[in-house]
């Protein structure tokens, strides 16, 4: 997706919020950092993943702190995880598994820490789950991924923020009843409060995938170069499985080999723009293949 003007405040708040999360003071060195990357990476027509990764790296940099939302991590996947007992009746009651499932880890995808429209911890995430669970799917095209689950091949799962990840295990687990393998896409370093390898172990992940492989990079949603083993896997894929804002940046005008399913739900005006959807949507979004 293309970077706009409204993107600059965004970015700039997160950077400000992460060097609070540091603790050490280093607001203005993480700031001044971040406005030198931006000027020399913004520009009309770049790739607004891209563009944050650079300034993340170099706010990173200023604030020395390697994984400043560390203990917002944790604390995401604990409160999360005590709802999935609850999360699973949900789907349960469902006539539609699949779509319920989708609603549910839709409904992680709020942890998104320091974005204006999300929660700004995880402490007031259970108290709003229920009515979450109520928005439902507003751009739906569940039943496009119901088709395409009838072909041949497995899912490749590109996880988002911690928190959320818990609530995909439900997600997974309706996937695998479809007899097909599921591998997961984790960040290759810490960055925001995505989802790390060391992340993914920590709450059993192993456990719910036929394999987890790391991207290798510090980077916003999928980079451009990525692991053999990524393109491996996406090529015996019959569909990826795309979660958040920033998986959806990175990649909804990259050539692909299979169909991209799209679930996030749109945050900001940007994103909510390039889906022709209110902010604030939940959105499933099959994508055709590009080559």
């Amino acid at each position: 997706m293309d970077i706009r003007p409204e993107c600059v405040p965004c970015l700039l708040k997160r950077v400000l919020f992460q060097a609070r999360l540091a603790g050490n003071g280093s607001e203005f060195k993480a700031l001044s950092a971040a406005l030198s990357a931006y000027a020399e990476e913004f520009a009309e027509g770049r790739n607004s993943a891209e563009v944050a990764t650079e300034i993340h790296r170099s706010a990173y940099a200023a604030m020395g702190v390697a994984d400043p939302y560390s203990e917002l991590k944790i604390g995401a996947d604990e409160v999360a995880g005590r709802l999935l007992e609850k999360a699973s009746r949900f789907v349960d009651r469902s006539c539609d598994r699949l779509r319920a499932a989708i609603t549910v880890s839709l409904a992680g995808n709020i942890m998104d820490f320091g974005q204006g429209s999300s929660i700004e911890g995880p402490d007031k995430f259970a108290g709003i789950f229920d009515d979450l669970l109520a928005q439902g799917i507003g751009s739906d095209d569940t039943d496009l991924l119901k088709d395409i689950l009838n072909n041949p091949g497995d899912i490749l799962y590109l996880f988002d923020n911690c928190g959320e990840s818990q609530l995909d295990k439900i997600l997974i687990r309706e996937l695998k009843n479809t007899g097909k393998k599921v591998i997961g896409v984790v960040r290759g370093k810490p960055i925001l409060n995505d989802v790390t390898m060391e992340d993914a172990l920590r709450i059993g992940l192993d456990s719910e995938l036929d394999g987890i492989i790391g991207t290798g990079a510090f980077a916003i949603g999928i980079p451009l170069n990525v692991p053999d083993e990524i393109n491996d896997a996406m090529a015996k894929s019959c569909v990826v499985v795309s979660k958040g804002m920033a998986n959806y940046e990175s990649l909804v005008k990259r050539e692909t080999v299979v169909p991209v399913a799209f679930i996030l739900r749109a945050k900001c005006v940007p994103v909510a723009d390039s889906l022709g959807v209110d902010m604030g949507t939940n959105v499933v979004r099959v994508s055709k293949v590009r080559n």
